[in-house]
């Protein structure tokens, strides 16, 4: 097995030993591992494929940081066909909320979020997905939905849709 070498705040690699240590991994490298995997397998739900979507996506980030406005305000620009509403709100005295409602399909959505993720000093971000063409929540086909934070410009993800598999 290759080994790799990955820049992270103590915080969260304090946050990774503890979870490791609560539900028992064998240690970094397999928390590390399965996060990864389930990062890179959220936007393959083959159910979702070539149907139309809508997604919520949410994003806090620090009131100060305007490197990530400025950010969110070009994507809106750049992804103007995908965006069907984008909303800027401040959240208590430090942080400010942007939100996206998307209309398109699975890999604009993926394309979208990949790129929210990226932008480097956001907190958290979170999403779901809903297919709106024929939705029928009882054939389990309702809102696959995720969280990643970021700290430091680095990512993670924990995601879960409906079914109980995670992603």
């Amino acid at each position: 097995m290759t080994v790799v070498s990955v820049s992270m705040p103590e915080e969260l690699l304090e946050r990774i030993d503890t979870f490791s240590e609560e539900h028992g991994y064998t240690g970094r490298s397999e928390v590390i591992r399965e996060a990864a995997r389930n990062l890179l397998g959220e936007f393959e739900d083959r159910r979702l494929e070539d149907r139309d979507l809508m997604a919520v996506v949410t994003v806090l980030f620090e009131y100060e940081t305007t490197s990530v406005e400025e950010r969110m305000m070009q994507l809106r620009h750049e992804h103007e066909g995908l965006v069907a509403s984008n909303f800027h709100s401040h959240v208590g005295e430090r942080h400010c909320m942007e939100l996206f409602v998307l209309e398109g399909n699975l890999e604009e959505v993926s394309t979208f979020v990949g790129k929210i993720r990226a932008t480097r000093d956001t907190l958290t971000v979170d999403y779901s997905v809903t297919p709106v063409d024929g939705f029928d929540p009882a054939s389990g086909l309702g809102p696959l939905s995720g969280h990643s934070e970021a700290e430091d410009g680095e990512s993670g993800s924990d995601a879960a849709d409906d079914t109980g598999h995670d992603h």
